[in-house]
């Protein structure tokens, strides 16, 4: 009995110490260090469909959206273009959202990725996975251009078992 009290004291102090868990109130880092937001916008899907009066476009099915090196995935996503015509100022995916950078990845029922500021908004259940480790809240904000991702409402995390005794 003592040696299992130890055996779980031992793994929350090494839980709370470690950087995802002292980060959960304020922050973990996702993915790769940085990504330059900066770079192409690759983006494939099995339908679009091109609203000419604001110039949106709306992808669906499969929609695959590649950024350097991070990956975003959704049933669909309306491409919104800036007020000047000239670029793109978010991304919005609903269904089905799967954000991966690195070996890191995070699921949501819905994402919003600012192009400009190189943030993306994951909202509806999001779980984090990240090296075997999930977290999960009811938002995550990561900012792709620093690698740091902040977690809100009700965060959540599972715990490794002690493996024996």
């Amino acid at each position: 009995m003592l040696r299992l009290t130890f055996v779980i004291l031992f793994g929350l102090t090494t839980l709370l110490l470690s950087p995802v868990a002292m980060a959960q109130g304020t922050g973990v880092s996702f993915g790769v260090l940085q990504t330059d937001t900066s770079q192409p916008v690759d983006i494939t899907s099995d339908n679009l469909s091109v609203n000419q009066e604001d110039g949106s476009a709306l992808l669906t099915g499969n929609v695959l959206i590649i950024q350097g090196e991070m990956r975003l995935s959704a049933d669909n996503v309306l491409v919104v273009r800036k007020t000047d015509g000239n670029g793109i100022e978010r991304l919005e995916a609903r269904g089905n959202v799967l954000l991966v950078s690195g070996e890191d990845a995070a699921e949501a029922r819905t994402a919003d990725y600012t192009i400009e500021n190189g943030t993306v908004v994951m909202r509806g259940d999001v779980l984090l996975t990240q090296k075997g480790n999930t977290l999960g809240a009811e938002q995550m904000t990561v900012n792709l251009t620093t690698g740091n991702a902040t977690l809100n409402g009700r965060v959540r995390t599972t715990l490794p078992g002690s493996g024996g005794d």
